[in-house]
């Protein structure tokens, strides 16, 4: 992409003068009367998120980063959403595209003005980094096979959770009560659908977990090469939940079939379907400490606009009769994580 023609120096300067004003007196805070300070603990690492950027938002910051790739001036998705979220106080409710569309226009003049009056913020830092750690392996480089050929690309490798021709229904449930157990909110993404349907891994990752669990049923959990995400699935398929050749330990790659969607749960007898709606339970949790991962203090995100946003890039499958287990149709290459995913990438 080319270069954007300069805007007058007194465009520039109006612009930097505001976004200096709100960091210098210091407002600009959450829901209107939480600092940042809020969300870090005494040791110094993130405590709380509140992740509400809008699907809008997000797929307008991954087409000017997937846009500008490979150009003199690359726009990084997840520092301009961090710009925004600075502006805004973290509430993307009323996010219009011309918002990002004027951030990259003056990040694309090449004095990166923003970025500079950004740079030693502490509320820039933040969302930067809490932001980093939701969408951090979302987007990259990547290798795909068709017809016999591969093909490198850049743009979004991180997949649906459902495989490509399923139906589902869904809606933003996140912090929703439920009682099996004792009485707690919904920390996570719910997704209607047939069983049996193929469940894909997010993101490339490890297996921490694969077995029953009296709450998600049958449920596998990957974490993240960074360390940073973990992806819980719930309520697999009754019998069959899981592609038989995996086990805790294994690395998979984004866009593998790892499950069958069912209703096992809510019982401490395994195998059970005590679920009365077949679906899939999606959650991901933030650690940024290894304390918080089965700690007190777990983060764990509504997943309802970053769902919306994945429905873009949806896997295809197809079915081996003899095993009746479910294959990706096209072979990926996460080569981000290549040092990662030895013996499981072809």
């Amino acid at each position: 992409m080319k270069k954007i023609k300069k805007k007058s120096k007194s465009g520039r300067i109006i612009f930097a003068e505001a976004i200096l004003l709100l960091l210098l007196c210091g407002r600009v805070l959450y829901k209107s009367h939480y600092s940042v300070d809020v969300f870090y603990s005494n040791e110094d690492y993130i405590k709380w998120v509140d992740f509400n950027v809008s699907y809008e938002a997000l797929q307008k910051a991954y087409e000017w980063d997937k846009d500008t790739y490979g150009q003199e001036i690359h726009l990084n998705w997840i520092e301009m959403l961090a710009y925004l979220a600075v502006k805004n106080g973290g509430n993307f409710s009323s996010y219009k595209n011309k918002q990002m569309d004027e951030l990259a226009k003056l990040l694309l003049e090449g004095e990166d003005t923003t970025a500079s009056l950004m740079k030693d913020n502490k509320y820039y830092k933040y969302y930067l980094e809490a932001y980093g750690a939701v969408l951090g392996g979302m987007v990259g480089e990547y290798e795909i096979e068709t017809d016999g050929k591969w093909e490198k690309c850049y743009g979004l490798k991180a997949f649906h959770p459902i495989a490509k021709g399923y139906e589902y229904s869904d809606y933003d449930d996140f912090g929703s009560s439920r009682s099996y157990g004792y009485k707690r909110p919904h920390l996570g993404h719910d997704m209607m659908g047939q069983t049996g349907t193929p469940i894909i891994a997010i993101e490339s990752g490890t297996i921490e977990a694969l077995g029953w669990n009296q709450y998600g049923g049958w449920r596998i959990g990957i974490r993240s090469f960074d360390k940073k995400r973990y992806y819980y699935y719930a309520h697999l398929r009754q019998n069959f939940p899981y592609n038989k050749s995996l086990k805790e330990g294994d690395a998979v790659q984004a866009g593998d079939v790892i499950g069958y969607m069912g209703h096992t749960g809510y019982s401490k007898e395994e195998n059970v379907n005590n679920i009365e709606i077949t679906h899939l339970h999606w959650g991901m949790e933030l650690i940024f400490d290894e304390s918080q991962k089965d700690g007190n203090n777990e983060i764990w995100i509504d997943c309802y606009q970053l769902t919306r946003f994945l429905y873009q890039n949806r896997c295809e499958t197809w079915k081996e009769t003899e095993t009746k287990e479910y294959h990706r149709t096209h072979q990926f290459r996460d080569i981000d994580n290549r040092q990662y995913l030895k013996g499981a990438m072809p």
